[in-house]
């Protein structure tokens, strides 16, 4: 019997299945590629939300655990995926000068925000006033994670390249059974597609598509990240990757023309040079209205287990939220509250009445 079966690839799922295998667990991931959300993503980290001058939920838990995670399999899979780079505000006035000053002086943000005025002129961006930087930063290359640990699990027979069926789970006294798998545990981090899921779909998981471009700007010297409005992270070759948008309403990974013509004229506002588009994709992010990840296991059902709601933070969260529900389900350690899907219990009592014959 295997001790987890799990449900989706993507970075909740191999972050939950790195964590088991360090543990010597058995596992197997179960996956039909139908979500996109983590390959696409610009995969920056930053313990600062920049809109608000705030920190970043447990910025400092998840940024400990996210730097040897990340180390972990770059050694283990002989490859980088994490590069750190400062990631510059630019300041559009003085009063974002001084607001960032203030922000800086709070206990919680000072190991994160530079009190120095970073007076650098980039080649293509017109920066009168200056920019902000923040420490601790960086980005991950998810899509060529992804690739490469897809590769290290189908090496080892640890990836079934299929769509999961619940109705095929068999309660068994002890775990599930599933077609010719028995397993302990099931970890369902399947990101949106959880909507699908019966035992799953009670949480507000409220999905947030997100637009991005690949542009290539050869006049544009720039070899950091830049955050306003938008992001400008450098790929190398005069690529830079620039987003995102956020729709709540079209829960499509299709790129739209409205998508686009919001991106460009967002580019147009920071950068001064000229650019084309070499590519434009998207994706539709597992978010949660309270911005908080979902993360437990199942009220009926203990050997049902969940892990999503990353939103657009997964490079950070995914490894520390990992370890909370593997803390969790081996050691008994409670999920902190406020991921705890407990906190939607509510919603699982209204979702038993609505089930009845």
């Amino acid at each position: 019997m295997l001790d987890y079966l799990i449900v989706g690839s993507g970075l909740a799922g191999i972050s939950f299945a790195e964590i088991a295998l360090k543990n010597n667990k058995t596992i197997l991931l179960i996956d039909d590629e139908s979500q996109n959300s983590s390959k696409i993503a610009a995969g920056l980290y930053n313990p600062v939300i920049l809109k608000r001058f705030s920190e970043v939920w447990n910025a400092k838990e998840q940024l400990a655990l996210m730097n040897d995670f990340y180390s972990r399999v770059e050694e283990k899979l002989n490859e980088k995926f994490n590069f750190e780079m400062p990631i510059l505000r630019k300041f559009f006035s003085i009063e974002e000068q001084n607001n960032w000053f203030a922000a800086s002086d709070k206990i919680n943000l000072t190991p994160f925000l530079s009190t120095k005025l970073i007076s650098t002129k980039f080649d293509g961006i017109d920066s009168p006033y200056d920019y902000g930087e923040v420490l601790h930063t960086g980005y991950v290359d998810t899509a060529l994670l992804l690739i490469k640990y897809k590769e290290y699990l189908l090496k080892n027979n640890l990836l079934l390249e299929e769509s999961f069926d619940s109705s095929y789970i068999k309660f068994l006294e002890i775990g599930i059974e599933y077609k010719s798998i028995q397993a302990r545990h099931v970890i369902f981090a399947e990101g949106f597609g959880m909507l699908k899921n019966p035992f799953f779909n009670y949480l507000p998981l409220d999905g947030t598509k997100g637009e991005l471009f690949v542009i290539k700007a050869p006049n544009l010297n720039l070899d950091l990240i830049v955050n306003t409005s938008v992001f400008i992270l450098p790929l190398g070759g005069d690529l830079f990757k620039v987003g995102a948008t956020y729709n709540w309403h079209d829960k499509t990974s299709l790129p739209t023309e409205e998508g686009k013509q919001e991106l460009l004229e967002r580019i147009r506002e920071i950068i001064t040079c000229d650019f084309e588009i070499i590519k434009h994709f998207a994706g539709v992010r597992p978010t949660v209205a309270d911005r908080r990840p979902l993360v437990g296991t199942h009220e009926g059902y203990k050997s049902l287990h969940i892990l999503n709601g990353l939103g657009t933070r997964g490079v950070m969260l995914g490894p520390a939220m990992a370890k909370t529900l593997f803390d969790h389900i081996e050691s008994g350690i409670p999920v902190d509250s406020e991921a705890d899907i407990k906190r939607f219990h509510k919603r699982y009592l209204k979702s038993l009445i609505s089930h009845r014959p």
